[in-house]
């Protein structure tokens, strides 16, 4: 898609403000939640069935995309069903969950897609009727899907390359990319991720593969280096390892990109282990943990998104569609429905957009 004619205006929708075709809904914070719920009509043969699909509970942004889709249903009665993936990349939990929702005539189902094995699942969903909504990750299949809510992913990336360009200041970048998988192709993954490097200045290849740009050159500020890429699976402890990993083959790394806050707080942990501190980490979600470890020192600056404000959104069209139906459109310019993104850090850079955590924290994962 064409990424320069875009409005920026447009594309930074700030998640406490309503947009008019669902202004009905408020919007939820940050909170923990179950696995399963549904709403309190006892499940009569007029209810609207909906089911909830997500990566993995072990990530807090699905916790809170959770808590947001139980709050939209609650508000518009709604039986809500949850389900997860065991782990980020299970497809073949979310595939089940699918065939479930089909089974129990839900209306429609949202899901964050964990890879293309899920995506058959999902055409068969629609052609038994239901609509579907892809929340956060776009799905390979564009016919696997009837709209997708989601962050700008390459802005996300492009607003904390460009921050780590500008901190640089003319620097050396000795980059580690900590990506998501290395078994799989997810758009998430490679959108934040050639994002950052075009954010830098880095001449990229094919903007749908990680890896394969050129390892030394140069960025907008001056000369770089990067040391490899290397999967975290989003977590704690997979950023930790990848970080170990690349720091093993180049202790010169100060630049870290990293897919999301969870690997971004374990590669801090493995460059505090090995005694660095002088580096710049740069990352997105800005959950509101997060936003505290960018106040922290712990992450230089991270891309906030709103996972509260994709499931609310997908619960109301879903709602509107039955009701009245009237479908969900995407954002102008855009292929998808755009439900936001903000640069995040207390170190601002020249002509860089950005708020700072205290603003950040009002609206964590709104």
């Amino acid at each position: 898609m064409n990424r320069t004619a875009r409005n920026p205006v447009s594309r930074r929708i700030v998640a406490a403000v309503s947009v008019a075709t669902f202004a009905t809904l408020g919007f939820a914070g940050c909170a923990s939640g179950g696995s399963t719920s549904t709403s309190s009509d006892g499940g009569s043969s007029d209810a609207i069935g909906v089911s909830l699909i997500v990566k993995t509970t072990s990530n807090p942004f699905f916790v809170a995309m959770e808590d947001g889709a139980k709050t939209a249903a609650d508000k518009l009665g709604i039986t809500l069903t949850l389900a997860a993936g065991k782990k980020d990349g299970d497809e073949d939990t979310q595939i089940q969950a699918i065939e479930n929702s089909i089974s129990k005539g839900d209306k429609g189902i949202l899901i964050t897609v964990n890879g293309p094995g899920v995506e058959d699942a999902l055409v068969k969903a629609r052609d038994a009727g239901l609509f579907v909504i892809a929340l956060d990750t776009p799905p390979t299949n564009p016919d696997a899907v009837d709209i997708t809510f989601a962050t700008d992913n390459y802005l996300a990336g492009q607003d904390i390359g460009k921050w780590t360009a500008a901190k640089l200041d003319g620097k050396k970048a000795t980059i580690a990319m900590l990506d998501l998988f290395s078994d799989k192709i997810v758009s998430v993954d490679y959108n934040r991720d050639q994002g950052f490097l075009d954010g830098m200045g880095i001449d990229t290849n094919d903007k749908t593969k990680n890896g394969d740009e050129a390892k030394t050159g140069s960025y907008s500020g001056g000369d770089y280096e990067i040391v490899g890429n290397e999967p975290t699976d989003g977590a704690e402890d997979g950023g930790r390892t990848a970080a170990e990993t690349l720091l093993s083959k180049n202790p010169d790394i100060n630049v870290i990109y990293t897919i999301n806050e969870p690997a971004a707080y374990g590669a801090y942990q493995a460059f505090k282990a090995a005694g660095k501190t002088d580096m710049i980490i740069a990352s997105v979600d800005g959950g509101c943990a997060g936003v505290s470890q960018v106040k922290d020192g712990f992450i230089g600056a991270t891309a906030q998104q709103y996972p509260v404000k994709m499931a609310e959104l997908g619960v109301q069209a879903i709602a509107d569609l039955v009701k009245t139906g009237t479908k969900p459109s995407v954002t102008e310019g855009l292929d998808f429905y755009n439900t936001g993104v903000a640069l995040v850090t207390d170190d601002p850079q020249s002509g860089i957009e950005s708020i700072d955590t205290t603003a950040a924290s009002k609206i964590c994962w709104g």
